[in-house]
């Protein structure tokens, strides 16, 4: 298979499982309500389209959970130049393989943990950024939220407003993050791709609100 055709279906996998997935925990299929059991479903839905997806004796799916990478640079997620991935897909045969790192985060509204929740958003997009450029071919942010203050609140605290992803916001690649208080909960982040961040609501069923970010 050509590598291109492989990143191609793996590619497929992961959109086609994170549409499942959304729709399945949004009419209440699914009752995933914290960050592990969100985890352990979408692992579960790539699994199973993933062995769906091996046309061949020689095509392999393989998917991982907390998985570490390897890197020549440090990373700001975990300091050091070993980093823990959420979730490590590779697709593979005789002759190419195709590596798809996915970060998810659930915010629950009960554990509102603001601002520090917005700041981990793009530290986590930083840490993708860097993954793509040690040899993973996809990566992917997830986030679920049953709370409308990430994607539709009218305003935040300038002290950290650097940090939005709301519905519609955009961001331009080489602007610097800054947290502004007293005591920065973290530093500076500047990213190397523009976005324009977009949620998905299923009808606002359950409350919960969706965003993918293709990286």
């Amino acid at each position: 298979m050509l590598k291109k055709d492989q990143i191609k279906w793996t590619e497929e996998i992961i959109e086609t499982a994170y549409k499942l997935l959304i729709h399945k925990l949004a009419f209440g299929t699914l009752t995933a309500r914290n960050e592990s059991a969100f985890q352990l479903e979408f692992g579960y839905i790539l699994k199973t389209l993933g062995q769906l997806y091996e046309f061949k004796i020689a095509d392999k799916f393989y998917l991982e959970f907390e998985a570490y990478i390897s890197l020549n640079e440090t990373s700001i997620k975990s300091k050091s130049d070993r980093a823990r991935v959420d979730l490590l897909l590779q697709y593979q045969d005789n002759d190419n393989s195709t590596k798809a790192a996915i970060e998810l985060k659930f915010f629950k509204k009960e554990n509102h943990r603001e601002p520090n929740n917005r700041y981990d958003v793009f530290k986590d997009i930083s840490n993708l950024e860097l993954y793509k450029r040690h040899e993973i071919d996809l990566c992917y942010f997830i986030l679920a939220t049953d709370h409308s203050h990430y994607c539709c609140q009218d305003n935040y605290s300038p002290d950290t407003a650097d940090f939005d992803f709301r519905h519609e916001k955009k961001y331009k690649a080489g602007t610097v993050l800054q947290y502004k208080t007293a005591k920065p909960y973290g530093e500076d982040i500047s990213l190397s791709q523009d976005y324009c961040f977009r949620w998905d609501a299923i009808n606002d069923i359950n409350d919960l609100r969706f965003l993918k970010i293709k990286v």
